[in-house]
């Protein structure tokens, strides 16, 4: 058996390595880095709190400099384990409002709210989850939907308009803008992956993180494990994920930027599919990375998606 997360030191390995994450491509979409709060003080006490740096990015991309937004997690942090510390508690107090994902991402995020007098909004409010399979619990992973992130953004305007009803046009504005870009991104995944046999319309990762995309996109979805899955792999889930590579013609498969390669290469290794590339799903990366912004991320995914299904489509 194998472990699934990548611990600090086999990150900064791997990254060196050019395995964990794809070079160090600039800075996308609206070019302001993940994790950046302005100056220490407004970092320390920001007016808008979130749990993590995808809604950090989207909030700032709305608010503009009408807020001061900070993320809870940093960049690269996995979102699922995360234990708040005393000084997230003490933002939290400080905050009037706090954006969380919902659908039991932040199992934790009750240690911040109960002793915060901010206002608490879910950012996945509206949203039909997809559960997990084989449980009634609901697939977090929303964002990662393109359509599903319009739901998000409004859901972000209508809490920062209430917060600061002066700037309510602001809001919308930005997010006019924000929700086109939004809209182009998936028009691409759409059009990608328009040639792409119906046979072979899959998408195999490591981890189930893409139910929702991969429902925009028509595609069936394969994994290893599912969404926070804790313990080990075992030698049958990676048989499992092979039977569904074979049956449904795959012709590439995917990892995601937090988890170890293992599973991925023994899975190639198994069934001769191409090795698609890594996606990024729970974090955005640092400034200097390839998916600094929550659009970046999006428009990584559905191209290394794209392009890894269409280029081996005729291979299976």
């Amino acid at each position: 058996m194998v472990s699934k997360k990548l611990v600090a030191g086999a990150v900064a390995a791997l990254a060196l390595g050019g395995l964990a994450a794809c070079g160090g491509g600039g800075a996308g979409g609206n070019g302001e880095s993940a994790g950046s709060s302005g100056t220490a003080t407004s970092a320390d006490s920001p007016e808008v709190l979130t749990t993590f740096t995808i809604l950090e990015d989207m909030t700032r991309t709305i608010a503009g400099d009408t807020l001061t937004v900070a993320s809870l997690t940093s960049p690269g942090t996995e979102i699922h384990g995360y234990e708040p510390s005393p000084q997230d508690a003490a933002k939290a107090e400080k905050a009037q409002l706090i954006i969380s994902n919902g659908l039991g991402l932040e199992h934790w995020v009750h240690k911040l709210t109960d002793n915060s007098p901010a206002t608490k909004v879910e950012a996945t409010t509206g949203i039909d989850p997809i559960n997990i399979a084989g449980t009634d619990t609901p697939n977090p992973h929303a964002w990662m939907s393109p359509d599903l992130a319009l739901i998000y953004v409004n859901n972000i305007v209508e809490a920062l308009s209430q917060l600061k009803p002066e700037h309510a046009e602001t809001y919308k504005d930005n997010a006019k803008n924000y929700s086109r870009d939004i809209e182009q991104v998936r028009q691409e995944l759409h059009q990608g992956l328009a040639a792409l046999p119906d046979n072979q319309r899959a998408l195999v990762t490591c981890e189930g993180a893409f139910s929702y995309l991969a429902k925009d996109a028509h595609l069936k979805e394969g994994y290893i494990w599912p969404v926070n899955n804790e313990g080990d792999i075992t030698s049958s889930q990676i048989r499992s994920a092979a039977e569904f590579v074979k049956d449904n013609h795959v012709p590439a498969v995917f990892c995601e930027s937090t988890v170890e390669p293992g599973p991925k290469e023994q899975l190639i290794r198994d069934t001769g599919a191409a090795d698609g590339g890594t996606l990024y799903v729970d974090s955005l990366s640092e400034a200097s990375g390839p998916v600094p912004t929550y659009l970046d991320l999006l428009r990584y995914d559905a191209r290394t998606i794209v392009e890894g299904l269409t280029t081996h489509a005729h291979s299976h």
